[in-house]
């Protein structure tokens, strides 16, 4: 049996005549999304999100399981020998069990892949087979006939990603062979069906250079920049632009089969072609007068980094010889538009020239391929010798007495720029990097995100005419704050925007609000966007993306060594050891001080979703429940920990909470959804004396009827009594009398079936709330009786009780006895150590004590909460 979804999607067998595919759509999107993740288990949940979305209906998870039933049946059709077996259930979901050779998506993802690797060991024959053979595979877009939820949707752009790079390796090892004239029309139909991927515009110019037709390879770069222009107000990009210059001077390297432009992060591997005698001949080794600037042109929506600009500039000036300075920072930060900016800036420093050198991302390159590359850009273009030493010498020769500025760009290690950097001083190199190279720690600028007006302005200057001119500052800010500053997010997002004209900011700022499909609509314009982060996260070890995965269960903000402690299950020092390789490999920011002093971290918003992105995809998910079990835990510890106290290591426990809010709600449903009925409910209860405090009423009903929910799971009678009347009082607050008095005598039912005395006593309190809100004096007074009894072993019992009876006192016996009520309330506080029940008390202490009476016009019937009496007329 055999799976085709690269186009329709089909299952052919030998035991059937012809193809087989489902009818029912909803059962093509549940093998498709089967398919797309072969041989892993899709949880239920993820299969109900992919079929229905955001809205699925109440029967959602009975109606899944007749799809699958059925669908089992028709892979028993198919073959009724391996289809038995090849379905299976596999808590929390199901695994469809495959041969890769099973299905064409895994077939040319293979044939790929083994086709870049030929590429980069300079086989082009072989390269352009095996690219040709995967291209092949290809009848349609992925599942064209099958509905995409976004799963699918979000692997539709990457394959169609890696379908068109492909084409580009096929074609780009097709040129290396000298096929340029017969690739001219094929060129045109990508061109035409990809009409803003500019490598395609690069292969196609160049082969029509070859091809001896000059004129239209200029029209070529005209079209498109007329169109960037028009539509996306941007300049195209910098190798074309490069490429485009060569093209116009006439430059006769372009008219051999290497080396070959390239758009993209990572070059082929270039053939430097026979070795010359260059020992011998060093001498005849010619030398240009002058360096040309080899500088990509200024990037026109480059906004911002003065700052960096002023420091860069700083660490450029007397650097010893053999020495750099470096740009640091994580991907997509704007480290290369920095470098450009800086090399356009400093041409009075560097008048002797400056080159830019793209090194080709992580991907090891040969130091004398580098240099060749680096001396041809310095403007040699005589045969040069063909071994390190040999071509060191002529750039010694070269750079000696001269200002020279080279800006080397993606290096990952000092040890693979060594031989590029000048060894004379007066020239230098400036270095753009993720990770820090050993050896130049002293003279490295780490380029953080945008500031959120920077970044407003970076979106502003890429999206340009597609901002209105009035009414567009707050989607605009939004849509800032969303992409937290990072400059390639803020390029994603305007060309998003771009890509429908007719959403306006509005409905951009709408769609990237929902963190599950954040990332897809960023890539859905710009598909590099996700590959660009996730190449970052692949290329650590195992042991890191495990943490890097596992603490995107943390929420948005800063974060202390202890609770990443607690979601990865390791002890403080190991902890600190991740978290510190995390930093360097820039998928963490250290932030200083944090909210609580200390050391604390952060990860950016966008890494956390893919952390959360690649969790669901590769972690167990039993890892990740237990992780959320160990984050609750900890959560639910500081909180009482913090509840009640003044200050906690210098800031406000209400103001922590304040930050932490819409995160900690997060794991409160993340607990829920994982079935840790026992997290959910400790962790609500946890926050309750917060939300009160803060009357974040929304969040209180939210996290309660979570909380409420995951006790009757576990039946677990007391707990469900307690949230049963904290909705009361929520009610209560709310003015919600009715609900409330509901809240509380369910409340009083299920203390009584769970034998809770204390849970009984602040039911009745509740009551008699309402019934002294309604003037029953006498019922108040009846049910606060055995209140008081019930809560005798709960000191915030008793402060409830102590406090209506206070305010019972004022209206039908006198100051004084309500004095005694407000003084026992004072005595409860202090030993509960919470400073805004005792503040309550004592406000009401030296108002009695004052005047005797019960203050005219207002009265503050719980802590923090007012009643105005009604005017005369």
């Amino acid at each position: 049996m055999r799976f085709r979804i690269l186009g329709p999607l089909e299952i052919t067998s030998s035991a059937a005549a012809e193809p087989v595919r489902p009818r029912a759509a909803k059962i093509r999107a549940v093998l498709a999304t089967l398919l797309v993740r072969a041989n892993e288990i899709v949880s239920v949940d993820s299969l109900i999100d992919e079929l229905w979305g955001e809205h699925p209906p109440r029967t959602a998870t009975t109606t899944l399981q007749v799809y699958v039933s059925q669908l089992r049946k028709l892979l028993h059709t198919a073959d009724p020998e391996y289809g038995r077996d090849a379905l299976v259930t596999r808590p929390p979901g199901y695994a469809l069990h495959l041969d890769p050779a099973q299905l064409d998506l895994t077939v040319f993802e293979e044939l790929h892949h083994n086709g870049q690797k030929a590429l980069q060991r300079g086989d082009h024959a072989a390269a352009a087979d095996l690219q040709r053979r995967a291209l092949q595979l290809w009848r349609a877009p992925l599942a064209s006939d099958t509905p995409h939820g976004a799963l699918l949707a979000r692997t539709a752009v990457r394959l169609a990603e890696v379908r068109a790079a492909a084409l580009e390796q096929r074609m780009r090892a097709e040129l290396r062979l000298g096929h340029h004239q017969r690739l001219i029309g094929e060129l045109h139909s990508a061109v035409a069906e990809m009409p803003m991927r500019e490598e395609f515009h690069m292969l196609l110019m160049t082969a029509l250079y070859r091809a001896g037709r000059q004129a239209e390879a200029l029209r070529i770069f005209a079209q498109l920049r007329q169109t960037l222009v028009a539509e996306l107000a941007i300049e195209p990009g910098q190798p074309l632009q490069l490429l485009h210059q060569r093209i116009l001077s006439g430059d006769t390297e372009l008219l051999h089969p290497a080396p070959l432009p390239r758009a993209a992060e990572e070059s082929a591997p270039q053939d430097t072609g026979p070795a010359t005698p260059p020992e011998t001949h060093l001498g005849q080794v010619p030398l240009p007068g002058r360096t040309p600037d080899r500088l990509p042109p200024r990037d026109p929506v480059f906004v911002g980094r003065s700052d960096e600009l002023d420091r860069l500039g700083a660490l450029l000036r007397d650097i010893p010889a053999g020495g750099c300075a470096a740009v640091a920072g994580a991907a997509g930060v704007g480290k290369t538009a920095l470098a450009v900016a800086a090399g356009h800036e400093l041409g009075d420093l560097f008048p002797d020239g400056r080159v830019f050198l793209e090194l080709g991302g992580p991907r090891p390159a040969d130091p004398a391929e580098l240099l060749t590359r680096l001396l041809q850009r310095l403007g040699v273009d005589k045969p040069l010798p063909a071994d390190v030493a040999g071509l060191r010498r002529v750039l010694d020769r070269l750079t000696a007495d001269r200002r020279i500025l080279l800006i080397l760009d993606g290096a990952e290690s000092l040890d693979r720029i060594r031989a590029l950097l000048p060894a004379t001083a007066g020239s230098t190199a400036l270095v753009t990097c993720r990770r820090v190279p050993e050896g130049v720690t002293d003279r490295v600028l780490e380029l953080d995100v945008l500031p959120q007006d920077e970044a407003r302005r970076l979106f502003t200057a890429a999206a340009g005419r597609l901002i209105p001119q009035h009414g567009g500052e707050t989607p605009v800010r939004e849509i800032a704050a969303l992409c937290e500053g990072l400059p390639l997010a803020l390029r994603a997002a305007a060309a998003r925007l771009a890509s429908r004209p007719n959403w306006g900011p509005e409905m951009l700022a709408a769609r990237l609000r929902g963190e599950q499909r954040r990332l897809a609509e960023l890539s859905a314009a710009a598909p590099g966007f996700h590959d660009r982060l996730r190449s970052c996260y692949e290329e650590t070890e195992p042991v890191l993306r495990r943490a890097f995965r596992l603490l995107g269960l943390v929420p948005v903000g800063p974060f202390d060594t202890r609770t990443a402690a607690a979601v990865l299950g390791e002890d403080v020092a190991k902890t600190g050891e991740l978290l510190n390789a995390l930093v360097a490999a820039q998928l963490l920011r250290r932030v200083a001080g944090g909210p609580e002093h200390g050391t604390h971290h952060r990860m950016h918003p966008l890494w956390r979703l893919l952390a959360l992105e690649c969790l669901a995809s590769e972690s167990p998910a039993a890892e990740a429940r237990a992780a959320t079990a160990r984050l609750a835990k900890e959560f639910t510890g500081q909180l009482r920990d913090a509840d009640g106290r003044t200050e906690k290591c210098g800031i406000h426990p209400l103001e922590l909470f304040s930050r932490r809010q819409d995160g900690l709600v997060d794991v409160v449903r993340r607990c829920h959804a994982a079935g840790l009925w026992a997290q959910t409910v400790e962790l609500a209860d946890a926050m309750t004396g917060f939300l009160e405090a803060r009357a974040a009423w929304d969040t209180w009903e939210t996290c309660h009827a979570l909380a409420l929910e995951a006790a009757r799971h576990q039946e677990d009678l007391g707990a469900e009594a307690r949230l049963l009347r904290s909705l009361g009082d929520l009610a209560w607050q709310r003015r919600q009398l009715t609900e409330a008095g509901e809240f509380y005598e369910r409340a009083l039912l299920t203390a009584d079936a769970a034998a809770a005395a204390t849970e009984r006593g602040r039911a009745l309190v509740g009551l008699a709330d309402l019934q002294l809100d309604a003037g029953g004096l006498e019922e108040a007074a009846a049910l606060l009786s055995p209140a008081l009894d019930a809560v005798a072993d709960d000191p915030r019992g008793r402060y409830e009780a102590h406090r209506v009876l206070g305010l019972l006192a004022l209206e039908n016996v006198g100051a004084h006895a309500a004095e005694a009520h407000f003084a026992d309330c004072l005595g409860l506080a202090t030993t509960l150590r919470d400073p805004r029940l005792e503040s309550y008390a004592r406000r009401w202490l030296d108002r009695v004590q004052g005047q005797g009476h019960r203050p005219a016009g207002w009265s503050e019937v719980r802590p923090g909460v007012w009643r105005l009496a009604p005017c005369a007329n």
